[in-house]
């Protein structure tokens, strides 16, 4: 999907419902904004469900101050207006409340943008503006001060988020990826004490780059092939709608035949994947103009070294993560399936996915289907591509059951010896 060429009332609405349908605002809360190439100013209205925006609710706001709509624009439509005054350089503002978000904002605390890779690069440094009443003029000055300083995501004291960027969907990452770090470090305080990266490891994650590859041309496509394309992206949308991946973090491979497989494509969005989007590999070289996840080679030896796996998930799933970024020990013996599905999980050290991944491919087995990445993500294979989903489910359902447990009391885990009555009833390997 060209996202860029929607009409502004378009990409209001569509990402409007990403934020309220993901719980990130109210029905009354928040609003976003574009200026397009003439100076104007589309905005969401005010007074009018969040819920279930139509393009024909969204309020045009000419450069001379008229104003063309059905509705009057958003209250907080002069902080929009003063920030795009003092940053001609953006294109698009979101602001809105969601409650991770707001927790930091009620404590006056930034959230760590270290815990995981990627965070400081998509949003870039973070600040916060002092409180004033909303829609007030000193409201929409203090934001900007923070803004001119170049700083493009900024939290309010006793309020919210306000992020500014060239486009609305990249407002939307930058505001997606601050709001899973917030929650992942409130998840990570209940059960230990979250342990950030250093500036060394992010740099040398940041250098990561696209995989040089060979390119072919694909001479057809087979029916088997068109169905697998189908039923990733199936898995794709769902597994974004789950919240176990989100716009451009999340990888899914199957594998077709041989070492032949299909995976994501680098930084498209998850949520409108289409079939055609997927990237074929074969022997070793890319469907042509098409660019592979970054982790392409990973999945390519993982294959290599293991006929049992057909399918591989890379995602970064909010309750698994919180044993990525704690000293907490994920134990699967928690319930039958959760051993049944998960067996044991090792954890690789971080940066292992691009710098040891051979290791990283050998630590996979019958037994070991899953292996934790340090501050990074969780990879999951499967005999098929249900399969690998549905370990996925069962990681993070795990994971949200043993957060919880936290709070109760001691775990009381699954014993060997029912560890063995289990591998003997369902024939484990």
């Amino acid at each position: 999907m060209r996202f860029d060429m929607l009409h502004p009332a378009d990409q209001i609405v569509m990402i409007m419902e990403r934020v309220y349908q993901y719980g990130m605002t109210t029905t009354s809360g928040g609003n976003l904004s574009i200026k397009d190439e003439n100076g104007d100013i589309w905005i969401s209205p005010a007074g009018v469900d969040k819920g279930s925006l139509r393009r024909e609710d969204v309020v045009c706001v000419k450069k001379d101050g008229s104003v063309v709509g059905h509705h009057r624009p958003s209250s907080e439509f002069p902080f929009h207006k003063t920030i795009y005054e003092r940053r001609p350089d953006l294109g698009a503002i979101l602001h809105a409340h969601p409650p991770a978000l707001v927790a930091f904002s009620i404590v006056r605390k930034i959230p760590l943008t270290t815990l995981i890779p990627n965070v400081q690069l998509v949003c870039g440094p973070v600040a916060m503006a002092p409180y004033a009443v909303p829609g007030s003029q000193e409201l929409g000055e203090n934001i900007a001060a923070v803004f001119e300083k170049g700083i493009n995501t900024v939290l309010l004291e006793n309020h919210g988020i306000v992020v500014g960027a060239a486009d609305l969907f990249r407002a939307f990452m930058a505001f997606e990826t601050l709001d899973f770090c917030a929650r992942l470090e409130i998840s990570a305080r209940r059960i230990g004490i979250p342990r950030a990266l250093t500036q060394q490891q992010i740099d040398v994650s940041y250098r990561k780059q696209a995989v040089p590859m060979e390119e072919f041309e694909p001479l057809g496509i087979t029916s088997e092939e068109r169905s697998a394309r189908r039923d990733m992206c199936t898995l794709i949308h769902r597994a974004y709608d789950q919240g176990l991946f989100s716009s451009t973090q999340g990888t899914f491979s199957q594998r077709l035949e041989q070492n032949d497989f299909i995976i994501t494509p680098y930084g498209k969005d998850r949520k409108y994947l289409e079939p055609e989007d997927l990237v074929r590999i074969q022997n070793g070289r890319k469907e042509k103009g098409k660019t592979p996840s970054r982790s392409v080679l990973l999945h390519q030896r993982i294959y290599e070294l293991h006929p049992h796996i057909n399918s591989i998930i890379i995602a970064h799933p909010p309750s698994v993560m919180v044993f990525a970024v704690t000293e907490a020990r994920f134990n699967s013996r928690t319930i039958p399936e959760s051993y049944i599905l998960l067996r044991t999980i090792p954890t690789v050290s971080f940066g292992s996915t691009f710098m040891d991944q051979e290791k990283v491919a050998r630590s996979f087995s019958k037994k070991t289907p899953i292996v934790m990445v340090e501050n990074d993500c969780i990879i999951v294979t499967g005999s098929t591509l249900l399969n690998a989903f549905d370990r996925l489910e069962v990681a993070e359902y795990s994971a949200k059951a043993l957060i919880a447990a936290s709070e109760l009391g001691d775990v009381v885990a699954i014993n060997d010896a029912q560890v063995a009555e289990l591998e003997a009833a369902f024939h484990l390997d």
